[in-house]
């Protein structure tokens, strides 16, 4: 596959486009159990942080952060969809919402494995 090919996930409204390579492996997805996650419940796919571009709607995003405040989830200002976070677990790592790729049959997801973020290993860290 071409290396350059991306895929592009945008919020509801249009004004945040994200781009993975189009190799991304979708079939990862999972849904966390956090206090915050599981109010969201998008499943999501991890990604290395050099794979995720910002290619639109920069200034369009907001943060949203809690608890430790490693974690830094990323929210449309004007719709108010997730399209990703940095994740607390890998910090070197996103998790993008599949749900934001327009190529996913959601049928697919209604199933996917659920992380444990309500006992997070981190939280036990010194």
């Amino acid at each position: 596959m071409d290396s350059d090919k991306r895929l592009t996930g945008t919020c509801h409204c249009g004004a945040v486009h994200i781009s993975v390579p189009a190799d991304t492996d979708f079939t990862t997805a999972k849904r966390c159990d956090c206090s915050f996650c599981r109010r969201r419940w998008a499943p999501n796919a991890g990604i290395a942080e050099h794979d995720l571009r910002i290619d639109k709607g920069a200034d369009m995003l907001t943060l949203y952060q809690f608890h430790t405040a490693v974690a830094e989830h990323y929210f449309c200002r004007n719709c108010g969809i997730y399209t990703h976070h940095r994740r607390r677990s890998d910090p070197s790592e996103f998790g993008v919402n599949v749900t934001c790729f327009d190529h996913i049959d959601m049928a697919d997801y209604n199933c996917v494995d659920i992380h444990d973020g309500r006992n997070h290993p981190r939280d036990n860290d010194s």
